[in-house]
């Protein structure tokens, strides 16, 4: 008798910090650096930020391979946000836990990729600041 084998794909989730001018409290820590998920499954990429900031944002990215990140969702502190593909990603902003789950559904092979979280608490600065700093945090593989 045949077995089905399942293909299995590992996701990392990174840490971003847009801002690097605002005090080291304004970070995001994502725990679990990689994590691995069976094709047609769902699962979930944990994101905690801490901010001083009364207004702020939060990102996911995807990035696959050696091209750039591409935008998935923003959530902001008031309100909800932008999502790319809502049959695909969703996130809810919990700024009691200080939380930003990522959550990916129906996982196929191209979602291996890494996946950033970046925390923005002001609109300040401007996008060559977010561009250096994706390549100077910490951040996390789904493979």
């Amino acid at each position: 008798m045949k077995t089905k084998q399942r293909d299995h794909m590992l996701l990392a989730a990174m840490s971003l910090g847009m801002n690097t001018t605002l005090a080291q409290k304004d970070n995001v820590l994502q725990p679990r650096g990689e994590v691995t998920a069976d094709e047609g499954h769902s699962v979930t990429l944990d994101c905690l930020y801490n901010t001083t900031s009364s207004d702020y944002y939060l990102f996911w990215y995807k990035q696959e391979g050696n091209k750039s990140p591409k935008f998935i969702l923003s959530r902001f502190k008031v309100g909800e946000g932008k999502t790319e593909d809502e049959e695909k990603y969703s996130s809810t902003l919990d700024s009691s836990l200080r939380s930003v789950p990522l959550k990916i559904q129906k996982l196929e092979l191209s979602d291996s990729a890494v996946y950033y979280c970046a925390l923005q608490p002001t609109v300040t600065g401007n996008s060559s600041t977010v561009d250096e700093n994706l390549w100077s945090k910490d951040n996390t593989i789904l493979h």
